[in-house]
């Protein structure tokens, strides 16, 4: 999705030197979103937003942004919030930041053949348990309790890992995605860490009066065979249950985007989008504003989190996985991105990611149950979604250790 954004003053927005120089210039202190039309790449920390202040966030955050452009710094905001709205966000204005227009085909062409590392992993919870979950939504969708939550699980690995490297290798491999790294302000005991990822999934663009937001939801893995991909495509998108759960997101969308837009168009029906390990259906919901001083962390805010990675009904849906789960998501299926003071901006998806610090991380994949799920085949949704990471860090899972229930 090219989505051109309205030029800024050139001091903010340096010329632009292409996306494959600014992932050149990428370390592991810096900032980076990149979308299907644009880079953008921010360092260091000018100012922080405060947490533990009452108040709107979206309110609070945009003016926190507007006084620091006002004393001098970018008018740009950066950074992730986290699933659970009581949790603190990381937001921050930038000490300088680059931009690139254009896409990150080239990248691919750049990098190097990696060979594949085995790593032991612990599994949270264990997959055993993991199923148990879903049985057990299923039990509360069948009494009418729930139509949809999302499950997911983590894995741990040990391993070494090197930032510049693993962000362009998820920027090669979904050109199309949202790849992203974010700094995270609390090293743990294995030093400093990073939120990074390659979502396929945009929450919410603003662009003037012009919003989108491109829920995905019904999923299956995709295969080595051609005949046997297009198969699974094509099966995705005749798929009752699929149809169903990806209904639910559409419409909870459409209805909180609605109070802000003169005009809604929402597709009757969905598309197919195409990860490396996924296919997914896909709606683009677009809409005009009717008030220009809504912001696009406003909008985003007002979505999150969506039923494609909470559920339905969402507080309902949120309780269950906060009893369930046996980890705590953090920032994953929250939302991550940028804002300026004009309050146009891009918020991704918090998925298809991993806590990384230099020698662990912490990876996350989660899936949709509703009505008809079966809890082996979401287990292996989850497993092929975490194959987007684990590929990108050239490893592959020896032992899976089961030491939680």
């Amino acid at each position: 999705m090219n989505y051109p954004y309205r030029e800024l003053d050139a001091q903010e927005f340096p010329a632009p030197t292409g996306p494959q120089a600014l992932f050149n210039h990428y370390g592991s202190e810096a900032c980076m979103f990149a979308s299907p039309g644009q880079t953008l790449l921010a360092h260091g920390v000018a100012a922080c937003l405060p947490i533990g202040e009452a108040g709107d966030l979206a309110i609070r955050a945009m003016g926190f942004l507007r006084e620091a452009s006002q004393a001098g710094h970018a008018g740009l905001l950066v950074g992730a919030i986290p699933f659970l709205p009581e949790a603190p966000p990381y937001l921050f204005v930038p000490q300088h930041f680059e931009l690139a227009g254009g896409g990150r085909q080239m990248l691919a062409a750049e990098l190097s053949p990696r060979s594949s590392v085995e790593v032991w992993a612990e599994s949270l919870p264990s997959e055993a348990r993991y199923e148990q979950n879903v049985t057990d939504a299923l039990t509360q969708i069948a009494a009418g309790k729930l139509q949809k939550v999302v499950l997911s699980r983590a894995l741990r690995v040990q391993a070494e890992l090197q930032l510049p490297s693993l962000l362009r290798a998820l920027a090669s491999r979904n050109p199309r995605g949202y790849t992203y790294a974010v700094p995270l302000p609390e090293a743990t005991e294995g030093g400093a860490r990073s939120l990074v990822g390659a979502s396929p999934e945009l929450l919410l663009a603003r662009r003037g009066g012009h919003v989108i937001s491109n829920p995905l939801a019904g999923s299956i893995p995709r295969s080595n065979d051609a005949e046997e991909d297009e198969r699974r495509a094509q099966g995705l998108l005749r798929s009752a249950k699929d149809l169903h759960e990806h209904a639910l997101v559409v419409d909870a969308v459409a209805a909180a985007l609605r109070p802000y837009c003169h005009e809604l168009v929402v597709p009757a029906s969905p598309s197919l989008v195409a990860t490396p390990t996924m296919w997914h259906l896909s709606s683009e919901v677009c809409g005009e504003l009717r008030d220009l001083s809504t912001s696009s962390l406003e909008l985003a805010l007002a979505l999150h989190p969506t039923p494609a990675v909470c559920g339905y009904p969402r507080d309902v849906a949120r309780d269950f996985i906060c009893e369930s789960e046996g980890f705590e998501r953090g920032f994953f299926t929250g939302l991550v991105g940028w804002c300026n003071v004009l309050g146009d901006g891009e918020w991704a998806v918090t998925i298809r990611c991993a806590e990384v610090s230099a020698h662990a991380a912490t990876l996350y994949a989660g899936a949709g149950i509703v009505e008809g799920s079966d809890p082996a085949l979401e287990l292996a949704e989850t497993a092929a979604k975490l194959r987007t990471m684990l590929g990108a860090m050239g490893l592959t899972l020896g032992t899976t250790l089961e030491a939680r229930a």
